[in-house]
């Protein structure tokens, strides 16, 4: 048995295996992600298909069913030509821009649908070639709301569909007649279902889908606070401690050293009186007050007096002379290479140890 670190300690049986929790949370990330590529398919299909299906038909209208009709271009292609050029503006402000803006309300909706119909069926009057446009349709009905809408709106496309193909309109026969009429019903039941499904499914999908983006970004900015937490933690953990050894040498080290400078005190007055002098004990109290010096510096963090007034070989060569003075001795302090400026966590530290 053992414990997930990045997954708030919850167990997982073997070593380097997924828990079922994992697994089942993977598993329904991947199905958000699937449904989510879906909706974005769909999207897609909605806003390319009237202009892959108009752009079709126009194209194989004016290159062969044009010149096989032996008909001019005028008038003919020219009336053509300009109901596909009322349809691009119709096409782009009722339903492209609506739609990638997600603007489509129903009653422009459904006053475009009855429009882009209008203009589909008088299309097909100068050439069945538009039949392939006509199919756009069956598409647009999907945006009109309520759901019975979308229903009509797929029966009217599917009787001016298959009414201008079976010629239904120039006096039909009986059997075409029913033929029509079932063609019409088993087409209108099937996609009717679909957009019934879609009615009730796609509404529901959308939300998950905001409310999944909504988590994500809460998940982000919580994890943003938790950094920021930890590291207010940590920050609040070095000062608590800094404090505590702030008072542990206050209460030690520096009393400590305050006692020997008053030991030293007398010792050096009571060897005057006898006109002793003691180079000895001068030495050790100026050291004493030089170290009580540096603890209260310590105390209130900050770093040691000659690093306070210059960097690292700086200090260094000052430190090195005024011990050879007191010491009398030679010493001389050598640097080599370029100089670098060093954190002053690092620089105390190199400091201490050459002080020491």
């Amino acid at each position: 048995m053992t414990r997930d670190a990045g997954g708030g300690g919850r167990p997982s049986l073997g070593t380097g295996r997924p828990s079922v929790a994992e697994e089942a949370e993977r598993a329904h990330r991947s199905r958000l992600a699937w449904k989510a590529e879906q909706l974005r398919v769909w999207d897609l299909l909605q806003l390319i298909t009237p202009w892959l299906l108009l752009a079709c038909s126009t194209a194989v209208y004016f290159s062969w069913a044009l010149p096989a009709s032996g008909a001019g271009f005028r008038p003919q292609g020219a009336a053509v030509l300009a109901l596909v050029a009322v349809a691009v503006p119709w096409v782009l402000f009722g339903h492209t821009l609506p739609l990638r803006r997600r603007r489509l309300r129903p009653v422009p909706a459904g006053v475009y649908f009855v429009g882009l119909l209008a203009l589909c069926v008088t299309l097909m009057t100068y050439s069945d070639i538009f039949l392939v446009f006509t199919v756009a349709g069956f598409f647009h009905a999907y945006l009109l709301r309520p759901w019975p809408l979308g229903v009509l709106g797929v029966l009217a496309t599917s009787v001016a569909l298959n009414g201008s193909a079976m010629g239904v309109w120039a006096g039909p026969t009986r059997d075409v007649l029913a033929e029509f009429l079932l063609i019409v019903t088993v087409q209108t039941a099937a996609i009717g279902v679909g957009i019934l499904l879609t009615a009730r499914s796609e509404p529901e999908e959308r939300r998950r889908e905001e409310l999944v983006g909504r988590l994500e970004a809460a998940l982000h900015e919580n994890a943003g606070l938790h950094a920021q937490l930890v590291a207010q933690a940590r920050e609040s953990g070095a000062q608590d401690e800094r404090q505590r050894l702030a008072g542990e040498i206050h209460d030690t080290l520096a009393q400590g050293l305050a006692g020997i400078i008053i030991q030293l005190q007398a010792a050096q007055g009571s060897a005057r009186r006898r006109g002793e002098p003691d180079e000895h004990v001068a030495r050790a109290l100026r050291l004493a007050r030089s170290s009580l010096t540096e603890a209260r510096r310590s105390v209130r963090a900050l770093a040691p007096r000659e690093l306070g007034r210059a960097h690292l070989p700086d200090a260094l060569r000052t430190l090195t002379e005024r011990w050879a003075r007191e010491q009398g001795i030679s010493a001389q302090l050598e640097v080599t290479g370029a100089r670098e400026r060093l954190s002053p966590a690092i620089e105390v530290s190199l400091f201490r140890v050459a002080q020491e």
